[in-house]
């Protein structure tokens, strides 16, 4: 293992840095044509060989079992997967935790660096796999599914590397005793693991999302089963057969890393996760049950990222132009499909301020409809942007948004050249006022509300209060008067919503930088845990102290 640490040492040291200091920092490189010219082909034929085929982890298995995984771009994956029962799962697992969880947290660290070092060395089979289960434009697919989900995966092992190391080597402990001999103990500190970890992937982002909790129960000792949303599988299957060959290679059992895959009609995420011997559950998903683990999961630590609705308030602005040409991108980018979207445009009835002007209400939804209307007017752009709706229940949304008031932009079907049967669509724009409810409830896909507010300060109080109640990760704001900045940070600061104010160049809302941007907050509905702070990692771990006199 002394190897193995030197060789991700500079890493691991780059990556603790990274988190202190905040700054920008990648660890792996984000655009495509810096892993060589034929790794796209050769990633797309790893890719390929994998349809239509019985995905072997190396688990012992009953057999391989058909599953409700789906193209959304058409394409015919027909992979089987292990059949592995719950109980097997978990005795595996509680096996094998006993020699993880007594490594070093140096020697658990560098094994979880060579697993993302394996995984970064292919990053196109891992995108086709993340393009075609979740619907992700290819793009996308390769940075979210693949260097950025490793850069969350790293944070989460330096945090948690960070935190167990933060206790002292073993020392001699003297109390003074004035006149008489000092009181002398010898003391040491052991980490142990929490207990078998379960992370429950979701369907539109399962390695960015899924990462950072299973990197961190890694870190800290504990064994993982990972359990992939039943439609979206692909992704985690790879991950899970990389690491328990890098665990296996180490001489680890490789039994630290499993998959359990289920169908949607035979579940078996609530018999996972009531399992006594499960310490730890990470869940990204809809609200429903993510509330459900955080009400009945008592004897584990719960990590959730749940459903949001979040908002952008317009008050003022320098260049509309800028405006519209950056939400264009932030409220369609992904069919909405994506937890950091906006899905509310809140605009005051009395217009917008630019510069010395005022523009009228109407005049400014008019052009913020043709900014969207005219960014996804091209089929082969907006396929590009939108990528493909991944479920059914997204499409059905459309409709039921469409009934709710009054649609400025209808939705309508994009072609996509390369994938003919893709379920591509534009989003419905729909103006509501604040006293509608329609807008208050995520609507999770190709929906956008525009939202007429009697006033900057209306749109704000409404804002506020639904994400209170409903929770929401992101919101977004224009306005040239600092004294609106500071009431709309401290709305922000009250509902618990990171905020960001004038966004009109090539950073969209939507994206979160690992080791410097928090995601999620852990401070309203939208979920109970953030991306990654100490609090998301601490919990995953105890300490054990262990006393002793020396001897005389």
């Amino acid at each position: 293992m002394t190897d193995l640490a030197e060789r991700h040492r500079e890493l691991l040291a780059q990556a603790l840095d990274a988190i202190d200091r905040r700054t920008f920092w990648a660890g792996y490189a984000e655009h495509p044509k810096a892993y060589g010219e034929e790794a796209p082909a050769v990633g797309q034929e790893r890719f390929e060989a994998l349809l239509g085929t019985d995905f072997d982890t190396g688990q012992a298995t009953s057999g391989y079992m058909e599953v409700a995984e789906r193209s959304p771009y058409g394409l015919e994956l027909g992979i089987r997967y292990p059949s592995v029962s719950v109980d097997d799962a978990v005795v595996a697992a509680s096996d094998a935790m006993a020699a993880w969880g007594r490594l070093s947290p140096s020697d658990r660290a560098s094994v979880c660096l060579e697993i993302l070092d394996r995984l970064a060395k292919d990053p196109f089979t891992m995108a086709n796999a993340v393009m075609h289960t979740t619907g992700q434009a290819f793009l996308m697919a390769f940075q979210a599914g693949g260097p950025h989900a490793l850069d969350r995966a790293l944070e989460a092992v330096a945090y948690t590397y960070r935190e167990e190391t933060r206790i002292p080597e073993p020392l001699r402990w003297v109390k003074p005793q004035g006149s008489r001999d000092p009181l002398v103990l010898d003391k040491r500190w052991i980490v142990r693991p929490r207990g078998v970890a379960v992370a429950i992937g979701v369907s539109t982002f399962p390695t960015w999302n899924g990462y950072p909790g299973i990197f961190a129960s890694l870190a800290a000792g504990n064994p993982v089963i990972v359990k992939p949303h039943p439609e979206t599988i692909l992704p985690f299957a790879l991950l899970v057969r990389t690491a328990r060959d890098v665990l296996s290679e180490f001489g680890y059992d490789p039994n630290v890393v499993q998959l359990v895959v289920d169908t949607p009609s035979a579940m078996v995420t609530k018999d996972l996760v009531m399992r006594p011997e499960v310490g730890i559950v990470d869940y990204t998903g809809g609200s429903a049950f993510g509330t459900w683990l955080e009400e009945n999961v008592h004897h584990a630590a719960v990590y959730t990222e749940k459903a949001g609705v979040n908002s952008v308030i317009l008050d003022s602005a320098a260049d509309l132009k800028g405006v519209f040409r950056n939400l264009s991108v932030s409220m369609t980018m992904y069919s909405g499909q994506m937890c950091t979207t906006p899905q509310n445009l809140f605009v005051p009835a009395g217009g917008v301020k630019v510069g010395d002007a005022m523009v009228p209400y109407e005049e400014v939804v008019a052009r913020f409809v043709g900014a969207v209307d005219g960014l996804l007017g091209d089929d082969a752009r907006a396929s590009g942007i939108l990528g493909a709706v991944k479920s059914e229940t997204s499409l059905a949304r459309i409709g039921a948004a469409a009934e709710t008031g009054r649609v400025l932009s209808e939705s309508r079907e994009v072609g996509n050249a390369d994938f003919p049967d893709a379920i591509v669509r534009t989003p419905v724009i729909v103006e509501v006022d604040t006293s509608s409810p329609a807008y208050a409830t995520e609507m999770f896909g190709p929906v956008i509300f525009v939202v007429k507010a009697e006033s900057t300060d209306d749109a704000i109080a409404s804002a506020k209060a639904v994400a209170k109640e409903h929770g929401a990760i992101t919101w977004l704001a224009y306005s040239t008067d600092e004294s609106v900045v500071d009431a709309i940070t401290d709305a922000a600061l009250e509902a618990g919503v990171s905020v960001a104010f004038n966004l009109t160049g090539g950073w969209f809302v939507n994206q979160s930088a690992a080791y410097s941007d928090f995601h999620v907050t852990g401070a309203n509905p939208a979920g109970n845990a953030s991306l990654t702070d100490p609090a998301f990692v601490a919990g995953r771990f105890r300490v054990v102290g262990v006393r002793s006199e020396p001897a005389a």
